[in-house]
């Protein structure tokens, strides 16, 4: 097993808004995925350091610290190397490519010395395809060109910058393409990758380059200007956003529950997932984290894709996938790749998500109650969407009332859960307020009917007795952090004396100074072996029960403990390791998600303890 492996923390998002690559704090790009989010990768050395690709631009044959920024109000990522000969910089950014799909990417990363003098080492290895595929390697006057049989990669030198060296310098190899040059104070240096470019390399200048850092840093100054929270927090929250709009594919509006595949939920664990697509909930809790903030436009983009879902919903047993491509094709067959040792040895290494054909109930609550907000911010259904909306809604009076695999994809047989009869309930509900607001056409009396005896079971069958909480699902007395969100829906006050012992059991069992279990997959077993850390939307998900609750000041407490545990970036992964570090695929989009609900959440209500 290699140990050579960065922190997951350790690296920086940059996007152009159809894909995007992590770069570690020294300079190498450790996952990239072309041309979009889902497609193989590029470069995956954080699931094999030595097949799965990289590019490295960092310092060469010194000792040196790094340090790692993003350009304020954007996600140009700056990575600076401080040596005892000098300090040089690397700039690394994506060009926003727009609405319509491409093939082609840019990915600029611009080296300027700041004072003194440095060597630096390129080290450009793709492997295509997982590292599966073979390539050419193509060289031109101007460039070089890596060329698979689905791919293409060109790697071009800056023109008028410093020049790199003497091209009987550059060596060229089966592995790649690498040089080592140097860099003295005020000097500029740079190479430009691109993907399934139209024609031979063409270098471009150093104020081709600089322009486009411009329009770039521009471009995210005035979409996040749009933001309209001006809390307590505002720095995280900007950063959250960004994150999420990174992760946005903007020609359908899909947001991929995190960027990277495989990533561990425990070192050495088999917890290791595809998150490269569309979760239903993911994406309809983002309607409520976007609204929040004025991102109409964004959610707006987002509902047309669900709306499209909706429409392509199938009779029978499984009407929606609880996830999607971004592209809305329903089609994830998982995958073992096993030729990859798995970030720090934790196999196997798996693409796609055999999840997809799982029946999860609340989905059809997560669906609607976005639907339901939308609607009240003026975002109205159309009359084709609505119709096979109150379809779902008739399907789900018939199919509520039967076990399912559950929120956390369980993979140890389908349970009466609690969860997802809640949500059940959130989906009749606010299908009912739609109706009744708009006029709109469907079975209000079969669907509150349902609707009530959905509570009724819940409040009888859910709640156990001997642990005075309600508890992951009918036929056990483990507690479940995903009822956490139960006042928040509506379906029980945060002061009912059931909800304030649940609450009280789950500080004593789920919550670890501050931080949160999803459950204990020990005494709940789940179909894999090994446990997990602490599940960051859990705990942001604690801190609104927490002020729901009146307990404001262990509210506030608690979320700005959880701010501790961001990246120096302020970037999330999905989970809390027990010695702090990040683990599960990053950033990921719950976390950020429930991070900007949680503060906006929390500022309301110390606004109104003034």
């Amino acid at each position: 097993m290699e140990t050579t492996y960065p922190g997951v923390e350790d690296h920086g998002l940059i996007g152009d808004l159809q894909t995007a690559a992590l770069i570690s704090k020294d300079g190498t790009i450790d996952w990239f995925c072309a041309p979009r989010f889902d497609s193989p990768s590029v470069f995956a050395a954080l699931l094999d350091r030595r097949k799965g690709g990289h590019f490295q631009l960092s310092p060469d044959g010194i000792d040196y610290a790094s340090k790692q920024l993003y350009l304020p109000g954007t996600p140009v990522l700056i990575t600076r190397f401080h040596s005892a000969d000098g300090v040089g910089e690397v700039l690394d950014f994506m060009p926003v490519t727009g609405e319509r799909a491409t093939d082609r990417h840019r990915l600029i990363r611009l080296v300027r010395m700041v004072r003194g003098s440095m060597r630096f080492r390129f080290d450009c290895q793709p492997r295509f395809n997982y590292g599966r595929d073979p390539y050419e390697l193509e060289v031109h006057p101007e460039g070089d060109v890596f060329r698979s049989a689905t791919l293409s990669l060109t790697l071009t030198p800056f023109k008028n910058a410093k020049r790199l060296v003497d091209a009987r310098d550059i060596r060229r190899g089966p592995d790649g393409v690498s040089v080592v040059y140097e860099l003295h104070a005020g000097e500029i240096g740079g190479v430009v990758l691109e993907t399934d470019c139209p024609h031979a390399p063409r270098a471009i200048s150093t104020e081709e380059a600089c322009e486009l850092l411009a329009e770039t840093r521009d471009y995210w100054r005035r979409w996040v200007g749009r933001s309209h929270y001006t809390g307590r927090w505002r720095e995280m929250v900007e950063r959250s956003a960004m994150t999420l709009k990174l992760m946005t594919y903007a020609p359908t509006g899909a947001l991929v529950a995190a960027p990277t595949a495989g990533l561990p939920e425990q070192i050495g664990g088999q917890r290791n997932w595809d998150y490269r697509y569309t979760w239903i909930r993911d994406a309809s809790f983002s309607v409520h984290a976007l609204l929040r903030l004025g991102f109409t436009d964004e959610a707006e983009k987002y509902l047309y894709w669900l709306d499209a879902r909706i429409r392509d919903s199938r009779d029978g047993d499984l009407p929606l996938q609880i996830m999607y491509r971004i592209d809305g094709a329903p089609d994830l067959p998982e995958e073992v790749l096993d030729h990859l040792e798995g970030y720090r040895g934790s196999a196997p290494v798996r693409i796609g998500n055999g999840a997809a054909g799982q029946l999860q109930l609340d989905i059809y609550g997560e669906a609607l109650n976005s639907l339901e907000l939308a609607d009240r911010h003026g975002l109205i259904a159309p009359y084709q969407g609505w119709r096979k909306t109150a379809g779902l809604m008739d399907w789900l009076c018939e199919h509520w009332d039967q076990p399912e695999d559950g929120i956390w994809e369980t993979r140890s047989g389908r349970q009466d859960f609690t969860y997802g009869r809640v949500m059940s309930w959130v989906a009749l509900d606010r299908a009912i307020r739609l109706a009744r607001r708009r006029g709109r056409p469907g079975d209000i009396a079969r669907w509150t009917t349902a609707r009530d005896a959905i509570y009724e079971q819940v409040m009888t069958r859910g709640f156990h007795p001997g642990r005075g909480a309600f508890v992951q699902h009918y036929r056990t007395d483990i507690l479940d952090a995903s009822l956490l969100a139960m006042p928040g829906v509506g379906f029980i006050s945060a002061t009912d004396p059931m909800w304030e012992s649940t609450l009280r059991a789950m500080d004593a069992e789920l919550v670890s100074d501050s931080l949160v279990y999803r459950y204990d997959p020990n005494a709940s077993p789940d179909g894999l072996a090994g446990t997990e850390g602490t599940f960051n939307m859990c705990t942001f998900w604690y801190v609104q029960a927490l002020a729901q609750a009146g307990r404001l000041d262990d509210a506030r407490l608690t979320f700005e403990k959880m701010l501790t545990y961001s990246s120096p970036l302020g970037l999330y992964s999905e989970e809390i390791a027990p010695t702090g570090q990040q683990i599960g695929n990053f950033p990921q989009a719950f976390s950020h998600l429930s991070l900007i609900s949680t503060a906006a959440h929390l500022d309301e209500l110390l606004d109104q303890q003034r």
